[in-house]
């Protein structure tokens, strides 16, 4: 069915609602395995910081990888590769409670990352296949809401239960997984095959006027990964936080999540990417530079929470990446660079979690003033971004077009 065909359909069987289905599917058992999992490791399987450094570059692995979509999507339809990526994700998150060893670990992990990062590639090309270009930025900004929204129902219900039902890490994971694979199965059976607008290519391509964008995504790859891998550690290791506690924390950090979310697109489609980026980074470089703080000047669990939160709101700028690359790519280039982009993206996230584990042994603050750097080599790019973006005009070493019409 053409995006065409599809307007006249009740407006819970488009492809946005699709869209909006699977964004709020993927974070019931992503959110589940990322509250737990911490608190798992260290109870459970008795991890210190280089296990858990490994842990995370072998789950990074298949980030790496992305650029492989490309050969799969000449046998399978994106949305089809989509919902497929979706239920492996539940399915290895469901049964990750019952492998409590380093191996065990690595094995589920490395199932349930090749389901999220598969699913994220290819999400990210709908997206921008899907939505129109004028209205990318609310929409995406309703969509980080929706998937915020399902974060916090995971975190909520797992704060409310831990304790009083004494619940077990196996159950919580089983629960999170299959409430995810039941949503993947019920989009595979109410929604209609799209197709969009334009054929995608469907081979390896990297294209010179694309660089910048391609350099955004290394550093946003390389500087996430510290976030990622080792605030919530922190929160565990240092602060000896609980799985409610940490959980708690998530819950927070989502529900201001969903509610700027939309006023987040907003403001990237009243700036420009330019501009949005510029923010994140100025913001991350402060947050980064804080978190060091905590170990140099002994900040408290208050100062680490609220930083935390105030870390995930910046990030959620990073939607002005997407909206930068939509105004500047061909149309049929959008799935075949979303996974190129992807692997790039990951490049440093396979070896620096580990090797970052052995710093973290000896100066846990020198990691986060890494990140700061980062955030600051990330601030000197988004510089070169023009104000109109587009094909010929992707950076500011480029003639600059004329200005759209308002």
């Amino acid at each position: 069915m053409t995006l065409e065909e599809a307007a006249s359909l009740p407006r819970w069987r488009r492809p946005e609602a699709l869209l909006a289905l699977m964004a709020f599917g993927m974070p019931l058992s992503f959110a589940v395995w990322v509250a737990t999992l911490q608190n798992f490791v260290v109870e459970v399987a008795a991890f210190d910081g280089s296990d858990w450094g490994w842990l995370q570059s072998v789950r990074e692995i298949p980030g790496f990888l992305a650029v492989g979509v490309i050969a799969v999507i000449m046998l399978l339809r994106e949305q089809t590769l989509a919902l497929l990526s979706l239920a492996m994700l539940g399915g290895a998150v469901a049964v990750t409670g019952y492998f409590p060893s380093f191996t065990g670990l690595l094995i589920t992990t490395l199932i349930s990352s090749i389901g999220f990062h598969y699913y994220e590639t290819v999400n990210q090309s709908l997206q921008l296949q899907w939505i129109d270009k004028r209205r990318a930025p609310q929409m995406l900004g309703w969509l980080l809401a929706v998937g915020s929204g399902a974060s916090l129902l995971a975190y909520g219900l797992i704060v409310a239960t831990w304790k009083a039902f004494d619940l077990s890490f196996s159950f919580v994971f089983m629960t999170g997984g299959i409430a995810t694979l039941a949503i993947a199965l019920a989009a595979r059976l109410l929604f209609p095959s799209f197709d969009a607008p334009n054929p995608q290519t469907k081979k390896l391509i990297l294209r010179r006027r694309y660089w910048l964008y391609y350099a955004l995504q290394f550093m946003s790859g390389a500087r996430r990964q510290i976030f990622v891998v080792f605030a919530a550690f922190m929160m565990v290791e240092k602060f000896g936080f609980e799985v409610h506690e940490v959980t708690a924390l998530f819950l927070i950090n989502y529900l201001a999540n969903m509610f700027a979310g939309p006023l987040i697109g907003a403001a990237v489609g009243r700036w420009g990417e330019k501009r949005a980026l510029a923010v994140e980074y100025v913001g991350l470089i402060c947050v980064f530079l804080a978190y060091g703080g905590i170990y140099y000047f002994g900040w408290g669990v208050l100062v680490a929470a609220a930083l935390y939160v105030i870390d995930h709101l910046f990030f959620g700028l990073a939607l002005a990446l997407k909206t930068y690359f939509q105004k500047i790519s061909d149309p049929a280039d959008i799935a075949p660079t979303a996974a190129v982009a992807f692997t790039i993206n990951h490049i440093a996230a396979v070896f620096l979690p580990a090797l970052l584990g052995y710093v973290w042994l000896v100066s846990p603050g020198s990691v986060f003033l890494m990140a700061a750097g980062m955030a600051g080599v990330s601030l000197a790019l988004a510089m070169l971004i023009p104000r109109h973006p587009a094909p010929g005009n992707e950076t500011i070493f480029v003639r600059a077009l004329p200005a759209p019409a308002e």
